[in-house]
């Protein structure tokens, strides 16, 4: 599915924030990572809209990171899921705004919000095919 959805480049003057606290849960609630490959309607809307944010540090998508574990979409309010790739993550504050403005940004969503899962905890095997394949062009090398 990431293949279906266009790929922005990272935004070059995007600076790392201080520490938040954030609403978090402890375990996903389904398995991951969540791509959306089987959501439709204003779902698959906010799926695509999420494939536009890119970690700031390289040009791949969050989705593609396997940062998304999933999403829920009820009256016009969305719930994403997502992790980070390790809790002091410095650009924590940028994402978790580009997510929410990114889901926001679909026609029929007026809130979105960000709970943070920290199990499982991420690691490269959580990154699609598609992600790897990204990793590789920005010139990052990895078993897998």
């Amino acid at each position: 599915m990431s293949s279906d959805y266009d790929r922005p480049r990272a935004d070059a003057d995007a600076t790392a924030c201080s520490y938040t606290d954030y609403e978090t849960k402890d375990h996903a609630a389904d398995d991951v990572p969540a791509t959306g490959e089987d959501a439709d309607g204003i779902e698959r809307d906010v799926w695509a809209a999420l494939y536009q944010v890119e970690d700031p540090e390289m040009p791949v998508s969050i989705v593609d990171l396997g940062l998304i574990y999933g999403l829920d979409v009820s009256d016009g309010e969305v719930t994403v899921d997502m992790t980070l790739t390790y809790s002091g993550c410095p650009a924590r504050e940028i994402i978790l705004d580009e997510v929410e403005e990114a889901a926001e940004s679909v026609d029929g969503i007026e809130t979105a919000s960000v709970r943070l899962v920290w199990a499982p905890d991420w690691s490269i095997d959580l990154v699609t095919e598609q992600g790897k394949e990204a990793l590789r062009d920005f010139g990052m090398s990895f078993d897998g």
